[in-house]
C-alpha cells in the first residue's frame, strides 16, 4: 500500500465519527509521508515518528506500519489492549471457518437455495461476517459510515488481495466495499441484490460480563454513533427495499430491532438471526 490509502481521497467524514479523538501515527520514519496523507484525508492530526505523547484529547492511534493499518487505544500508563487490524487471512478467520456459527449465518441469508447470493452487509464493521458469507460464495457488498474504521476495512481487503494464498484472493474478490450510509447505495446496486444483513452494535453488556476488545474500544471512540433509533430505521430501510430477505443479527435475549416480527428466527448459543422473508429467493 503506497501513498494514501485506496478509496479513502474522496471520502467525506461522516458526522459520528469522533476524528479528534483519534490520531494518524507512522511506526516509523519510512511510514512518515503514508501517516501524514491518512492524516490530512481523515481530517485529524498526525502524530510523528518519536514523539513521547499523543496530544491529550487523543483517545486512540491509527497506525500506519509497513505490514498493516491498525488502531489502538491510548492508555494512562502507556498500557493499552493490543491494536486491532483487519487480518482476513489470520489464524482468528481461519479457525471460524471451521465453526458452527458460519452454518447459522449461511442458513440464515439461505446459502442454498440460489447460485452466488448477493448480500448487503449495511453495517459492515471489521467485515468479519461479510468475510464468511463471501467465503461462503456470495457476492458481498460492505457499507461502512465510519471513516476510520472504512481505512482499517481498506487496508485489511487490499492485502487480502495481494496475499500468496489463492483462497484469500478468491474470497476476497467477491467483496465491495462502499464509503458512506447503506442507504446511499444506488439503485442500480441495490436492484442486484438478494439479502441485506444487519448487524448493529450489540448494546453494552453487563459489568460483570467480559467485552472483546474491539467492542469496547469502538463504545468509547464511537458512542452516539449508531442508536436504537438508528438500527430501527435501518430496519424500515432494508424492509422497503426489493430484496429477498432480511437478516438481523441479535444478542440471543435481546428484543426484536422493531415491533414487526421476522418471519423466523434461526438461534445459536449467544446470538440469534431474526429472518424476515419476503419473497422467495429461488
Amino acid at each position: 500500500m503506497a501513498g494514501a490509502v485506496p478509496g479513502l481521497t474522496a471520502m467525506q467524514p461522516h458526522h459520528s465519527a469522533p476524528l479528534g479523538k483519534i490520531a494518524v501515527a507512522a511506526q516509523d520514519s519510512a511510514q512518515r509521508d503514508r501517516a501524514q496523507a491518512l492524516a490530512q484525508q481523515l481530517g485529524t492530526h498526525c502524530v510523528e515518528p518519536g514523539q513521547a505523547h499523543a496530544p491529550p484529547a487523543v483517545q486512540a492511534l491509527l497506525w500506519v506500519g509497513a505490514d498493516a493499518l491498525s488502531l489502538q487505544a491510548v492508555a494512562a500508563g502507556g498500557r493499552s489492549p493490543g491494536p486491532i487490524s483487519v487480518d482476513f487471512g489470520g489464524a482468528a478467520m481461519r479457525h471460524r471457518r471451521r465453526g458452527g456459527q458460519n452454518e447459522l449465518l449461511g442458513k440464515a441469508v439461505g446459502i442454498g437455495k440460489k447460485p452466488a447470493l448477493a448480500v448487503l452487509d449495511a453495517t459492515a464493521g471489521l467485515g468479519r461476517d461479510s468475510f464468511v458469507l463471501a467465503d461462503l460464495g456470495c457476492a458481498v457488498v460492505l457499507a461502512e459510515r465510519e471513516p476510520v474504521v472504512l481505512a482499517l476495512l481498506d487496508d485489511g481487503l487490499e492485502r487480502a488481495a495481494r496475499a500468496e494464498d489463492a483462497w484469500l484472493n478468491r474470497v476476497a474478490g467477491r467483496m465491495t466495499l462502499h464509503h458512506g450510509e447503506a442507504s446511499t447505495l444506488t439503485a442500480a446496486v441495490l436492484n442486484t441484490l438478494d439479502v441485506i444483513y444487519l448487524d448493529p452494535m450489540f448494546p453494552e453488556r453487563d459489568k460483570s460480563a467480559a467485552v472483546k476488545k474491539e467492542m469496547a474500544l469502538f463504545q468509547t471512540l464511537f458512542a452516539g454513533g449508531t442508536t436504537a433509533d438508528d438500527a430501527a430505521q435501518l430496519l424500515d430501510w432494508a424492509l422497503g427495499c426489493d430484496v429477498a430477505r432480511v437478516v438481523v443479527k441479535r444478542p440471543l435475549r435481546a428484543p426484536c430491532l422493531t415491533l414487526q416480527q421476522p418471519s423466523h428466527t434461526i438461534a445459536g448459543k449467544a446470538v440469534r438471526y431474526d429472518v424476515y422473508v419476503l419473497r422467495s429467493l429461488r
